[in-house]
């Protein structure tokens, strides 16, 4: 399997359909700080949108099988290198654990998953209290490291992009060619 000069549309689309995990963060802390009616709204959004955001990582992990990414430029030191791979794994293993965590914790908790209207998800673990408090937990601690894995992404991408102009978004762009080259 060989890597491409740049990363096709589907997966630069894959790629930015992501997006809405920042907002899932949002959500998040806003369900854990309210008591309004606004925590059942909030509610309704998260879940469906946790479970569409690991359906979309498994299809991302495919889409990466089959469409590998491009090479990171040789200049890159090798201790960015070694942190732009772990940071992947570490993206990809949060985006793909977060919702089945969370799946298990609301099953533990005997809470309905509904995604929409009808539609639920059936319950994966027994109901237990304590392993439903350990979980939740567990969830918050995942979010706050995804959050921060998120900006150490964001900010290693803007730093490359803006001040080194390495060509680490040149894969991006058609043709995979940085604007220095251009």
């Amino acid at each position: 399997m060989t890597t491409q000069a740049c990363f096709p549309a589907a997966s630069r689309l894959l790629h930015w359909m992501m997006a809405p995990i920042v907002a899932m963060l949002f959500i998040g802390v806003g369900m854990a700080a309210s008591v309004s009616a606004c925590y059942d709204l909030l509610v309704s959004i998260h879940r469906p949108l946790g479970i569409a955001i690991f359906v979309l990582c498994v299809i991302r992990i495919v889409n990466r099988f089959i469409n590998p990414p491009p090479e990171l430029p040789a200049t890159l030191p090798s201790m960015q290198r070694f942190a732009a791979k772990a940071s992947h794994i570490v993206l990809y293993a949060l985006m793909l654990s977060m919702p089945l965590i969370g799946w298990d914790m609301l099953s533990a908790a005997r809470y309905p998953i509904v995604l929409y209207g009808p539609l639920r998800l059936p319950p994966i673990l027994p109901h237990d209290l304590t392993l439903y408090a350990w979980l939740r937990d567990l969830h918050t601690v995942l979010a706050y490291l995804r959050f921060a894995t998120f900006l150490a992404h964001f900010g290693a991408a803007l730093f490359h992009g803006l001040i080194r102009r390495d060509g680490v978004f040149g894969p991006w762009r058609r043709g995979g060619r940085d604007r220095s080259e251009v």
